[in-house]
């Protein structure tokens, strides 16, 4: 994973941009950041947007992946896909503008990677996508929307597997610019390896390894249509009766059972 700008040591240092958009590319960004910090050619700069802002959702998460505190902090909060993206773009121009990096790291599918894409794209800044080439085939999900748009306009695609390439390939992006990097959340488990088989939460709520399941189903397209909630209810019922599966509070949309259930 080598950005063209650094393949040869100068005696400049690089500043790059670090997109921490949202708590899953929190996870991401981390073993990244550590990389970079440990060189002595570049100079990488967390941007946290605001997307989440709640404790539990940043700052524990800065903490247990043993980041400092973001360098720049937007501090753009909530609102719709709109108010976020138009923000987020307002909020990192003024940073670039004042603090212009080398490059740009955006990451995943959320808004503030389209939105920062768009504002290195707009200031010939370079762009390199982190988990670039995901597909879904549903543009009706704003991730697609994001994803797609994302690695249209971006320098540098960096995929998490061989389908993210063919993906890319199908819609017509130079091989050039392409690069299979592999999944970083192993990186990241492979980072915290040792918390994570040090922990005991679920001995202490009587729970054995590989005998129960965590389940999230908070995206809209899972829970905002009764029928296909429905048919999840009824998949995690039939599971249940083999492996205790347990929700996690990542269920951000309000969503009712009941109806599923009935």
């Amino acid at each position: 994973m080598v950005l063209p700008l650094l393949a040869t040591h100068t005696e400049k240092m690089i500043k790059v941009h670090l997109i921490a958009a949202a708590r899953p590319n929190f996870m991401k960004i981390a073993p990244l950041y550590h990389a970079l910090a440990a060189t002595d050619w570049c100079e990488p700069s967390l941007i946290h947007t605001g997307q989440h802002y709640d404790a539990n959702m940043s700052d524990a998460f800065f903490n247990d992946l043993k980041m400092p505190k973001p360098h720049f902090h937007l501090e753009v909060g909530s609102g719709s896909h709109a108010e976020q993206t138009g923000k987020v773009m307002m909020a990192y121009e003024k940073v670039v503008l004042e603090n212009r990096p080398d490059w740009i790291i955006v990451v995943g599918d959320v808004n503030p990677t389209i939105a920062c894409a768009l504002v290195g794209a707009k200031l010939w800044i370079p762009v390199a996508h982190l988990e670039a080439g995901l597909r879904s085939g549903d543009m009706r999900m704003p991730e697609e929307v994001n994803r797609v748009l994302t690695d249209r306009i971006v320098d540098l695609l960096w995929t998490p597997s061989i389908d993210g390439n063919e993906n890319l390939k199908h819609e017509g992006v130079d091989d050039n610019k392409v690069d299979l990097v592999g999944n970083i959340m192993i990186d990241s488990f492979e980072m915290m390896r040792a918390e994570i088989e040090s922990d005991h939460t679920a001995e202490s709520h009587g729970l054995k390894s590989k005998e129960f399941a965590v389940v999230t189903i908070h995206r809209p397209s899972n829970v905002d249509n009764e029928q296909t909630l429905s048919e999840i209810v009824k998949q995690l019922l039939a599971v249940s009766k083999e492996c205790q599966s347990f929700f996690s509070n990542a269920i951000s949309q309000p969503i009712c059972f009941a109806p599923a259930l009935s």
